[in-house]
Order: C-alpha cells, then sequence, then structure tokens
C-alpha cells in the first residue's frame, strides 16, 4: 500500500522566546495520495506555518513530518531540498512569472535547479502547458496573458516536475470570480486524474471545492 503524502506526528513549531510563540501546536494529519484537502482558518491561525512545514521551508520543532513516507527530520538540507523540487509543486496567489520569459521558458526555468536536460525540459514544460490548457499560448510573454492565463502558466509549472502533491496558497486570491472558478475546475481536474491537492485559503467558495475541509484556528488543526 502506498504510504500517505502528507503524513504529521504531532508535529508543530514553536518560535523561542521570551516570550515562546506555538506558531503550530503539536499535530496529527494524513493526507492520502489523490486526497484533495482545503485548508482554512482566520489570518495569523497558523495557515502559512502549516504551509512552510508542509513545503519543507520550516522544519517542524517537535514531531515529525513524512512526505511520501519518507521522514523529513531526518533529511540533510541538500535532501530537503531536492524532496521540495521533485515532490512538491507550489502555486502562490502572486503568480512569480518572469515577465521577459514565455509561458513555455518561465515553465522550464523551474526544471533547470532539478537538473533535468535542456531536450527534456522543452519537451516537459510544452506538456505541462497544453495539460493546463494553454497549449496555444507556449511562446506568450505574461504580459500578453490575461490573470487567469498566468496562474495556469504557474499551475504548469508546479506540475512539470511531477510532483506527488500540489500545494496551493490562495490561488484565486487575484483573480475575479469567473477567472477564479476556471482555475478551480482546472485543479478539480487535476484531481481527477489523480494529483494530490492541498489549497489555502480564506474563500468558503474555494474550500467548498475539496473532499474535505481542515480549520486551523490558534494554532490548532482541527480535522
Amino acid at each position: 500500500m502506498n504510504a500517505p503524502v502528507i503524513e504529521l506526528r504531532q508535529a508543530g513549531l514553536t518560535y523561542p522566546g521570551p516570550p515562546e510563540v506555538a506558531a503550530l501546536r503539536p499535530c496529527d494529519l494524513t493526507v492520502q495520495r489523490g486526497e484533495y484537502v482545503t485548508i482554512v482558518g482566520p489570518s495569523g491561525a497558523g495557515k502559512s506555518t502549516f504551509l512552510n512545514i508542509v513545503g519543507l521551508l520550516d522544519e517542524p520543532t517537535c514531531g515529525s513530518y513524512l512526505l511520501d513516507g519518507i521522514d523529513t527530520a531526518a533529511a540533510s538540507d541538500a535532501e530537503r531540498t531536492a524532496l521540495r523540487g521533485t515532490r512538491i509543486g507550489f502555486v502562490f496567489q502572486s503568480f512569480h512569472l518572469l515577465a521577459h520569459r514565455t509561458a513555455r521558458e518561465n515553465v522550464e526555468l523551474a526544471m533547470v535547479y532539478q537538473r533535468t536536460p535542456r531536450g527534456a525540459r522543452k519537451q516537459r514544460a510544452e506538456q505541462a502547458l497544453r495539460r493546463v490548457g494553454l497549449g496555444h499560448r507556449l511562446d506568450a510573454l505574461p504580459t500578453r496573458l490575461s490573470g487567469g492565463e498566468r496562474q495556469r502558466v504557474a499551475i504548469a509549472r508546479a506540475l512539470a516536475a511531477e510532483p506527488s502533491l500540489l500545494l496551493c496558497d490562495e490561488p484565486t486570491g487575484n483573480l475575479d470570480s469567473q477567472t477564479a472558478a476556471s482555475v478551480l475546475d482546472l485543479l478539480d481536474a487535476l484531481h481527477r486524474d489523480g494529483m494530490t491537492i492541498a489549497v489555502i485559503t480564506h474563500d468558503p467558495e474555494v474550500a467548498r471545492r475539496g473532499q474535505r475541509t481542515i480549520t486551523i484556528r490558534d494554532g490548532q488543526v482541527l480535522v
């Protein structure tokens, strides 16, 4: 049986004081392969800390985090970087695209740090862009793309490494309602294809798209 994609075992993060601040209290959480979960909670509740732990940007100060069954606490910094680059695709509210690079080049750049051969980068970038419905916009600059298209390029960039987890932080926060709906439809389609997705959001409409919703309040994860 496949290991869960996300497994937190009494994982938490406390910032040293004085006074100490429990940004995320020890929690247990499992996200199985192919699940689509949404994470909600008020501002300052611990959602960003949760994302940083799950995204291997921060290490928990207690407990453990297993990604695809791999104990990340036992990994070196280089191994954590490699895990983050190959097993997690990030999608943010701000698209973080280079304005002077085409859609395809923006997606290709994500693979440079994974040491993907140059020829393979181009092919995989084109495949990822076609997967998100932008096969006709490969050579367009971000300045020539709509907000929804720019977010699709960002999603294609996250998918190019064929990650285990698509981790989205307010992916529709900069989009109008109609464009946001099209991006959420894309996430639904990726989920149907078997992608494991975790979306952090403040929007109840976005939260309802997931199979289940996890609430974080005052640093506590409420499953």
